[in-house]
């Protein structure tokens, strides 16, 4: 494949956007109560440790991404289940994301429109986008990311003026201990969205030669952290805990409330533009990582066609993936979490940095 080049800055809006992704969307973290935002703290660390395995792992065989890199550190035998279980995790996710695009429309905007129209014109949209590369894909999280800020910024403003706010609901800090906000931690926040930056091995590639991998990955880490707890304080201030954690889009209901004069309102409809951009750098990510993938494993010069294939799958594939709204957050918080982000989060890359730091001790004894 052709080496196109995103520098540090654009990657670091891209990863921010993405995790932040559909994050935003829902109430994250409610087991622990007002504590949910000492949940993303203590998320943070495992969220930073898990970069630096990245980073490091990748360090070991610099310009390859992570299905490039497998082969060379286990071998092509065993390296093909992996890669694929990769690609198909890739794959789910995106369809998974599509399907979190497709509920909020059809919940809030478009409650008339079939979710099969929504989703098809969205992913439509997003092939096009990738087909023009990496490179756009960058230019677009550099473009987006800013007003994204400035956009959320204000909506913190306005939500400080509703009269239920009180920073009061978010006492006593670890009233019920610290047992709830463990649970909350581990294995929910920590792999979503904190594991799901393993994306990143996918995109270090096509990093300007000379750009700072630790720099990039870990004020990602940091920003995103920061945004999310930002957010969960402005939103059980006014909601409360108990109304966060039964709303399902807890920041959009937060939103509703606000009224300036009696005159200015509706500003869920702002909420709703900002999730649909972060979603689709979540879409865009997913997608973007399982056809690098199966480009690599082709040894295809271009993703373009594989491009359209994949789209052709995920939007039907984000429709199937469960019959109804309850079915659907089951399998994403009990399912996922277990059988397919610990593995291929954690388990899987650790394995990887063991291996390829022994075998760069050995060639290194070696050479002397």
């Amino acid at each position: 494949m052709p080496k196109e080049r995103i520098s540090s800055l654009q990657l670091f809006f891209v990863i921010v956007c993405f995790q932040i992704g559909n994050t935003f969307m829902y109430n994250i973290g409610s087991g622990a109560k007002q504590d949910a935002w000492v949940v993303f703290l203590l998320s943070m660390l495992g969220g930073l440790f898990l970069m630096y395995v990245y980073i490091k792992l990748c360090g070991y065989y610099p310009g390859d991404s992570l299905i490039e890199l497998i082969p060379k550190i286990i071998g092509k035998f065993l390296s093909y289940p992996i890669i694929l279980a990769y690609i198909i995790y890739f794959t789910y996710l995106a369809a998974k994301a599509c399907r979190d695009f497709g509920e909020l429309i059809s919940a809030t905007i478009l409650d008339e429109t079939p979710m099969e129209v929504v989703i098809g014109s969205f992913m439509i949209l997003m092939i096009y986008c990738l087909r023009g590369g990496v490179e756009v894909f960058g230019r677009m999280g550099e473009v987006v990311f800013p007003v994204y800020i400035i956009a959320i910024t204000v909506v913190w403003i306005l939500l400080s003026t509703v009269d239920q706010f009180t920073l009061e609901n978010l006492t006593p800090v670890l009233g019920n201990g610290i047992k709830p906000v463990l649970n909350e931690v581990f294995p929910t926040v920590l792999t979503f969205p904190f594991g799901e930056s393993v994306i990143i091995t996918m995109f270090f590639p096509f990093l300007v030669k000379g750009s700072n991998l630790k720099k990039v990955g870990f004020a990602a880490i940091m920003m995103t952290t920061f945004l999310l707890i930002m957010n969960i304080i402005m939103v059980i201030s006014v909601l409360g805990p108990e109304i966060y954690r039964d709303q399902f889009f807890p920041l959009l209901s937060a939103t509703r409330m606000i009224s300036i004069a009696d005159f200015l309102e509706r500003f869920d409809a702002l909420i709703i533009l900002m999730m649909v951009a972060g979603v689709f750098f979540k879409v865009g990510g997913w997608t973007y990582g399982a056809a690098s993938g199966i480009a690599q494993v082709l040894k295809l010069k271009h993703n373009r066609s594989i491009l359209l294939g994949l789209g052709s799958v995920i939007a039907p594939l984000s429709l199937i993936i469960s019959s109804n709204q309850i079915e659907y957050n089951e399998i994403g918080l009990e399912i996922v979490p277990v059988y397919f982000h610990i593995p291929l989060q954690i388990i899987i890359p650790l394995l990887l940095l063991i291996i390829a730091m022994i075998r760069n001790k050995m060639n290194k004894k070696r050479s002397k």
